[in-house]
């Protein structure tokens, strides 16, 4: 079984690392220009320059008026193009259903916040163990994990803080896991508590935003206080970024940490569909501290991986406004904690009923799913 991974090392700081910083920016002023480019045909003739009469212009202009963007690899041009391309097919595939999230076009970046640039099959050669050779010029990285798999693509990426990254893109050769464990699962996301199983059992969340609310509350005052464009001001907001930066990685090894003990446990989870956008309205930041859905990518990527199956039920269905043990419907409030039942008189934590319903929707929807493809193999 062939998997698709991205591998991600920090490059070692020195002097040369600014030639990888001066090709981000180019990367982004011309992301830029494309941009500008569309909206002004648009405007003119109200159509769309596709990618291939758009690398042509390009070309035509490092090789013109733009020389300096020679400095970025003509590959990397052409996948910014590419990515440019792509953003604008979503939005018009959007554009004719209406249906789902809202995709907008491509919108102008800051140059100096662009991420990355990203080399297919020439640009580069890994000469081994720690060492990368991009363009004419050797760098150094944490190999802080072995290099598995053939490497397809680098991308060379920049963070919010300045630090700099190179991430393989690889191809790995595994072994589908045999081990089963016929269990299924059912689980209910919740607020007070992270995650609670149809078993009753709960998964808690570190909450690394709360935490460390005292520290960013700190960074955002003493910032405020600096003048703008400083090398104080740039000092302090490089340490606010390596904050977040910190806390982002630790909700994302407890997520990791999480989903792993779940595929060990399980070989399929139910879970209910979420709409994080209107919870994000509700409850606001504690919603982006719990990570929902980063946790439920995590998950699914992780269960792809190891052979698992995910289910996921309707946002709608009243998983907890219905008992689990006599199907009764009644309403309850969000203040409200625990169910009972007022048909059969069942009382228990409503998330633990919630997760109980979940599980059971979730076999009953895959049943039904098996069924379609086997009448549609039929």
């Amino acid at each position: 079984m062939q998997i698709r991974k991205t591998l991600k090392y920090r490059l070692y700081s020195n002097r040369r690392n600014r030639i990888l910083v001066q090709q981000i920016d180019i990367a982004g002023i011309i992301w830029n220009h494309i941009t500008a480019l569309q909206r002004r045909y648009y405007r003119m003739y109200g159509g769309y320059i596709n990618k291939y009469r758009m690398m042509k212009h390009i070309a035509k202009l490092r090789n013109g008026k733009r020389s300096e963007w020679k400095l970025l690899g003509s590959q990397a041009v052409q996948q910014i193009v590419e990515r440019h391309d792509a953003a604008y097919q979503r939005f018009f595939d959007w554009m004719k259903t209406k249906e789902g999230r809202r995709v907008s076009p491509p919108r102008f970046r800051k140059v100096k916040k662009y991420p990355s640039f990203t080399l297919k099959q020439a640009g580069w050669k890994y000469l081994g163990g720690n060492r990368i050779r991009i363009g004419k010029m050797n760098y150094k990285f944490a190999l802080s994990r072995p290099i598995e798999g053939k490497i397809k693509t680098v991308t060379i990426k920049r963070d919010n803080a300045g630090r700099l990254f190179v991430c393989f893109s690889v191809i790995q050769e595994i072994e589908p896991s045999e081990t089963s464990t016929n269990k299924i699962g059912g689980f209910d996301f919740g607020l007070k508590t992270f995650l609670t199983d149809d078993e009753g059992c709960t998964y808690q969340s570190p909450q690394v935003y709360r935490c460390a609310l005292h520290e960013i509350a700190r960074l955002n005052k003493s910032l405020a206080r600096k003048q703008y464009g400083s090398g104080n001001w740039k000092k302090t907001k490089r340490r606010l970024a390596l904050v977040h930066s910190h806390l982002a990685n630790k909700r994302r090894d407890s997520h990791f940490k999480l989903a792993n003990r779940l595929l060990d446990e399980y070989d399929v989870l139910c879970f209910e569909a979420l709409n994080i956008e209107g919870m994000k309205r509700l409850w606001g930041r504690k919603v982006s501290d719990l990570g929902f859905s980063e946790f439920m990518s995590i998950l699914e990527a992780k269960a792809r991986q190891r052979g698992k199956q995910i289910i996921k039920i309707g946002r709608f269905d009243p998983s907890s406004q219905t008992c689990s043990v006599c199907r009764h419907r009644q309403s309850i409030t969000l203040s409200e904690r625990i169910f009972a039942c007022t048909s059969c008189g069942s009382v228990m934590d409503r998330d633990h009923n919630a997760a109980r319903n979940i599980r059971s929707w979730g076999i009953n929807s895959g049943l039904e799913s098996v069924r379609r493809s086997e009448t549609a193999a039929l």
